[in-house]
């Protein structure tokens, strides 16, 4: 069953307006964005029939007039229960039997994000009188600072993916070759467009354009955007094409990324060969051997060559400029530390 299916199916046992909810403000996220966020919401409800609404006996009774009964102690006190709750599973023989789910507080905050995100639709359309979550206040996060690839690092991982032979051995080796043109259009796109990873593996082979040197992807919230593609970029999509295009074998006929059965590649796939490298040449800070790590070192290559900030938010596919700024953040580091290392405490100038 797939997992369209299958979030179908979980849907179908919720209100309709949290399935409204979902294809609206989720359209163009990623299905497991989807899925996670439809979790985060039955759980609302879970804890709501139980603590608020014990007369209910299904989450799919929940009306819009329920919602407008929600007050900020209840926000408040849902917040407190997430930290660690008990939840009903059923194996495949059909017993039934408990977990205990605890959160973090970034945890915590993505929850209180689906249900933040509901409540404004719900009042958007004039179907609550107020959205109590504008009082609710999400958990401090402590962030640490994530790092792009370094130029080092860049080179290492690019000599990996073009040279593997030098690399790899055996088995390791004939897996490397079957799928070697794929890995360098995909990384090389990566590196050289900034795109998200869940945009690449949505690629199909209409969305290329080499006349326009260009290709369509559907950034988060559904709208689309035409992303120009750097020479090198372009060279090797062109040779990947031409391989894609033979591909006797592809189950999947309109995906540009396949994976070793035919079908389209996943985001999963994408963060597991890109382990495999970094592991292979020793990048093992757990941040740079995620997908993002290209995005964000794409980001940072460009406000490094000056790119306004603004021009990057947009190549970024950002909405909102604030993000892009953690980007400049990082490069300041980078920038500091260059100063520093090259500063004389005698005070002498050359």
């Amino acid at each position: 069953m797939s997992k369209q299916t299958n979030l179908r199916k979980f849907l179908s046992h919720m209100p309709d307006f949290v399935y409204e909810y979902i294809e609206v403000a989720y359209r163009g996220d990623s299905i497991n964005t989807q899925i996670g966020y439809s979790i985060d919401i039955k759980t609302f409800f879970d804890y709501l029939r139980l603590e608020k609404f014990p007369n209910l006996k299904s989450n799919e009774e929940f009306s819009a007039e329920h919602m407008d009964k929600i007050t900020l102690l209840d926000l408040n006190k849902f917040q407190s229960y997430l930290k660690e709750y008990t939840v009903e599973r059923t194996s495949l023989a059909g017993k039934k039997y408990n977990i205990t789910v605890t959160n973090d507080a970034s945890g915590i905050n993505r929850k209180l994000s689906g249900i933040r995100g509901l409540f404004q639709y719900l009042y958007k359309n004039d179907l609550i009188s107020q959205n109590v979550t504008d009082k609710l206040d999400f958990k401090k996060l402590h962030q640490k600072m994530k790092r792009p690839l370094t130029t080092f690092e860049t080179a290492q991982l690019l000599d990996i993916i073009y040279e593997g032979e030098k690399y790899f051995t055996g088995r390791d080796l004939a897996e490397y070759e079957n799928k070697k043109l794929r890995d360098i259009a995909l990384f090389i796109t990566y590196l050289g467009t900034g795109c998200r990873v869940s945009e690449l593996v949505n690629l199909d082979i209409d969305d290329v354009d080499f006349e326009t040197s260009s290709f369509i992807v559907t950034r988060k919230g559904g709208d689309q955007q035409e992303i120009f593609m750097p020479v090198q970029v372009e060279n090797e999509l062109f040779q990947y094409m031409q391989e894609r295009l033979k591909n006797e074998n592809a189950k999947d006929k309109k995906a540009l990324f396949l994976n070793r059965s035919g079908t389209r590649l996943s985001p999963q796939g994408v963060e597991l060969t890109l382990k495999k490298y970094c592991a292979t040449i020793g990048i093992n800070d757990p941040d740079k051997c995620k997908p993002h790590a290209l995005r964000r070192t794409f980001a940072c290559n460009m406000i490094a060559d000056g790119v306004d900030i603004k021009m990057v938010a947009e190549l970024m596919g950002h909405k909102n400029i604030e993000v892009t700024h953690k980007y400049y953040t990082q490069y300041a580091v980078q920038k500091r530390r260059e100063i520093m290392r090259s500063f004389d405490v005698r005070g002498a100038h050359q």
